[in-house]
């Protein structure tokens, strides 16, 4: 992943260096376990630990020195501990096979990002629910198609994203189980030269589950889950996003995003503040979405293991995570600081002379006795006046003023049925479902 995008706490899990010692907690719980089972002598258990607590560095040139030669990562690393161990290492990785190593620290890698993508959807849903509170009952006009629907209120939308990203918080905490797990079980899977109870100490060891079932890999399945789960997340990022750059937009301006001082928003017109950053999200949205076809094609391997995946691996583990953890920590950011227009908002609610009430209009008059295909007609004719005027005229008027509307409604009644608060009414309704603990 590229710097610009990164963020050092989880660009630092896909370290190589970080990669390398989890390998070797792997190893040497693994011999610890051996030990105690009287497979290896307890002094090589120790010999390990004793050499890390004196040695925790890892050469990382010196082992992909080795892997130029060896042609394998895994023989690459062991071959460089036993340099730094001596004669006791010799009874590392009794019985495992690559896989043990790979998949069971790729499993540690995921669940520790997952931990980071977990507090920042904390941090977004903080600042969601503190920013919806603060716009409960700011009217603003609700669109369909893009067109004016009906009033809504700026706190509803922002309450509709904090509910559906606690959803992903949810999606994303079972996917961290899903794929925290553990397998040390040999050549395809039958622990045939390793005991399961050494998995099971290792899995206790590292914080994971143990794989029911490994076939020598751990099922690619759980990957895909999760990276489905990471390519639903960047989807709501993008749909949040996507709402901030309609509302900035020129026509619209009922919020935009901070413009800070000394910010620059065209190198051609100084007058530009252009929302960069939701646009920038769009873009990492769809970075995070392309990862998902991959991890379900890796769902497929041959028999009990190949390693078409691993490549893959190699590129979306790191990349998906690194993305989505700037991308939700942006997504902040921009809802943290967003500035919004109460004033432009109500202009705009009102730009189309009243024709947002259409609908109460139509449910009067059916209840006043007049058929619902009458009664739209009754409505439309006049609403279509209005629409065409660009909103110079008044639907509330043309209502007043048309014979077969009065016949039905009196003044007062039609009058009412353009009372903005009347949509208002069950908002508290709304955010106690969404926000009560």
């Amino acid at each position: 992943m590229i710097p610009r995008y990164s963020r050092p706490d989880m660009a630092a899990i896909w370290e190589p260096e970080a990669r390398y010692r989890i390998w070797f907690e792997i190893e040497a719980h693994a011999t610890e376990a051996l030990a105690e089972l009287g497979v290896v002598p307890g002094s090589a258990a120790d010999a390990l630990w004793r050499w890390w607590a004196t040695n925790p560095s890892i050469d990382v040139a010196a082992i992909d020195a080795i892997e130029a030669v060896t042609k394998h990562d895994v023989i690459a690393f062991l071959t460089w501990v036993a340099e730094q161990v001596g004669d006791d290492a010799r009874f590392m990785h009794q019985g495992m096979t690559s896989s043990d190593v790979l998949d069971t620290t790729l499993s540690v890698q995921l669940a520790r990002a997952s931990d980071i993508l977990l507090a920042d959807l904390d941090r977004l849903l903080e600042v969601l629910e503190r920013r919806a509170h603060e716009h409960k009952l700011t009217p603003t006009i609700g669109r369909s198609h893009g067109i004016h629907a009906e009033p809504v209120t700026f706190g509803l939308k922002l309450a509709q994203a904090h509910a559906e990203f606690r959803r992903n918080r949810n999606r994303l905490a079972a996917a961290r189980d899903d794929i925290a797990t553990c397998a040390i079980s040999g050549a395809v899977g039958t622990f045939a030269n390793i005991d399961p109870r050494v998995e099971a100490h290792v899995a206790d060891k590292l914080g994971l589950a143990i794989e029911p079932v490994s076939t020598q890999v751990i099922p690619r399945d759980r990957h895909a889950m999760f990276f489905a789960t990471l390519g639903v997340i960047a989807s709501s990022v993008e749909r949040l996003a996507t709402e901030v750059r309609h509302l900035q937009r020129t026509e619209v301006l009922e919020a935009e995003e901070y413009f800070s001082p000394g910010q620059k928003g065209s190198s051609a017109m100084p007058h530009k503040r252009n929302p960069v950053l939701t646009e920038n999200l769009t873009g990492l949205a769809r970075m995070v979405r392309g990862y998902v076809t991959p991890a379900l094609e890796n769902v497929a391997l041959w028999h009990e293991r190949d390693i078409s995946h691993s490549s893959v691996e190699r590129y979306i583990g790191p990349d998906a995570t690194i993305t989505l953890d700037f991308a939700l920590v942006r997504l902040t950011g921009v809802i943290d600081k967003l500035l919004v227009y109460p004033e432009r908002m109500q202009k705009n609610l009102d730009r189309m002379g009243g024709l947002v009430h259409s609908q109460r209009v139509l449910l009067a008059l059916t209840q006043a006795g007049v058929s619902r295909e009458d009664s739209y007609k009754l409505v439309q004719r006049n609403a279509m006046k209005v629409w065409e005027s660009d909103g110079e005229l008044s639907l509330q008027e043309l209502l007043k003023a048309d014979p077969e509307v009065t016949a039905a409604l009196s003044t007062a009644e039609i009058d009412e049925k353009f009372d903005l608060d009347y949509h208002y009414r069950h908002v508290d309704t709304i955010f106690e479902r969404v926000f009560a603990r």
